[in-house]
């Protein structure tokens, strides 16, 4: 009864899961299952499940990067207001029943339950090398799921068990949750094999455990620089390596790259839930792409993102759309509402703009993103692996952690500046890393945590006043609330 009402309590959470486990059980004789990898990996299928949903509805993305300084929703007459949905989360005005604040918390408990109902199955399990490798893959993607939780919620319950959980669990202090997490990954690490991308692999485990240790002091008050720069190391020695191409991370067929570390392999007829391409291209954009769909003209770079950029940075021409634009056969696109040239402006005149804003200011202000190839002939979802964890953040890891121990850390900084086409830098500040970690992570849900980290995060900027210290994170949602009284001391 516990583990009933407590998946209650956190909405759906194991809804759609057992399903498929139930199935794969019947195919396979009881006393043969799980004996290999192969037939462990289509058990824990569903503990990944939730990750689809982060980009799109799953709120994640939207809440790392329109809470931000780099990506804006505005309002083109009555197209994106949407009941202010998006004004909120930019402007630091959101609620406990703002959509993507909302969404976030069902999403990474319904991992956690999955974890814990395995992680039991299998311990009770007679213990084999596959069974234990996937316990231990198991407690580190449990882990991933509560940092994402004292990330974005701070305290929160912390439920290791299934058959036993409490009814009603209380909130538990976001640092006993940071200790018992980068434990747990510790423990657990020498036991993981494997080296799938989209996986628990040790390049997984040592990159979450570098971004834990990164913001130790915000989850717990300690400062962990020499532990983050030890994690990052271990993953250096695994063998990844930068690509040439700055560009090359978010090609289309970009699951073997060599930079990527741990991804959500996203399929446009598979596995969708990448439609971001559809969310920032302008109407007519589909003409640039041979598309057999129209986007949607919403999400666009502020005008002082666009600005950090060089014109010799590879990465600005490489991820954003300005200027006249034209069809895969290189003639000048025309918007035909505004009656004249689909010509893309940096600037966005206002966070809303009504009727006496020009057409042009409306429909084609904001720079525009292509960062993820869009191929031609794209659909409505992309095929782009997205990566959660890849080499380039650890190099600028490395070098923040470096420059917080007074160290020098411009080495690493340096190889993803001069793979970008720009200069070295001498004797590297916190302000410089930052500004890099801005350019180069643009789009990949890191600023929101690295602007808390920096102390930047309640900050003015464009149509932004400055924000209160609560808003580093969200609140924890009110249909949460109602369905455990605990949650709302």
């Amino acid at each position: 009864m516990k583990k009933i009402i407590f998946g209650i309590v956190f909405l759906f959470a194991t809804m759609a899961c057992t399903d498929l486990n139930d199935e794969l059980i019947d195919k396979i004789p009881a006393d043969k299952f799980p004996e290999n990898e192969d037939q462990v990996a289509l058990m824990v299928t569903p503990v990944f499940k939730p990750m689809q949903d982060f980009i799109d509805w799953g709120g994640w993305w939207f809440c790392q990067e329109l809470t931000s300084d780099e990506m804006v929703c505005p309002t083109r007459l009555t197209d994106w207001d949407d009941g202010g949905k998006w004004r909120v989360l930019y402007q630091h005005t959101w609620d406990n029943k703002t959509e993507a604040v909302t969404a976030m918390w069902s999403r990474f408990y319904k991992g956690i339950v999955e974890a814990n109902r395995l992680i039991e199955l299998f311990e009770a399990s007679e213990q084999n090398p596959a069974i234990i490798s996937s316990i231990a893959k198991l407690k580190i993607m449990r882990a991933y799921y509560y940092y994402l939780l004292i990330d974005n919620y701070g305290n929160v319950p912390y439920v290791t068990e299934f058959k036993n959980a409490e009814d009603f669990p209380g909130k538990t202090d976001r640092a006993i949750i940071f200790n018992s997490i980068t434990k747990e990954i510790k423990d657990n690490v020498e036991f993981v094999s494997g080296s799938s991308k989209t996986a628990v692999t040790k390049g997984m485990a040592y990159s979450l455990l570098a971004k834990l240790y990164l913001n130790a002091q915000v989850y717990a008050n300690v400062t962990r620089w020499d532990s983050a720069e030890m994690a990052c190391d271990s993953v250096l020695k695994l063998g990844y390596a930068l690509e040439a191409d700055p560009l090359a991370p978010f090609a289309t067929n970009n699951s073997a790259s060599t930079e990527n570390i741990f991804t959500i392999p996203y399929d446009e007829n598979s596995y969708t839930g990448f439609n971001l391409h559809m969310r920032t291209l302008h109407y007519n954009h589909n003409l640039s792409f041979d598309m057999s769909v129209g986007p949607w003209n919403g999400f666009a770079a502020t005008e002082q993102h666009y600005n950090t950029y060089s014109n010799n940075d590879k990465r600005k021409s490489g991820y954003f759309l300005v200027g006249q634009q034209f069809t895969i056969a290189n003639s000048p696109i025309t918007d035909p509402v505004a009656g004249s040239p689909l010509i893309i402006n940096p600037h966005i005149p206002a966070l809303i703009m009504d009727d006496t804003y020009t057409p042009q200011e409306v429909r084609m202000s904001g720079a525009r993103v292509k960062k993820f190839e869009i191929k031609k002939g794209a659909k409505d979802n992309l095929s782009n692996d997205f990566p959660i964890f890849r080499l380039g953040d650890i190099y600028l890891m490395k070098s923040e952690a470096r420059v917080r121990q007074g160290l020098n850390g411009d080495s690493w900084l340096n190889e993803i500046r001069l793979r970008a086409g720009l200069t070295g830098i001498t004797g590297a500040t916190l302000d410089d890393i930052l500004a890099e970690r801005g350019r180069e992570l643009f789009w990949e849900a890191h600023r929101r945590q690295d602007l808390i980290r920096f102390g930047k995060f309640n900050q003015g900027w464009w149509e932004k006043t400055a924000s209160d210290a609560s808003r580093r994170t969200f609140p924890i949602p009110q249909w949460v609330i109602d369905s455990n009284p605990n949650l709302a001391k």
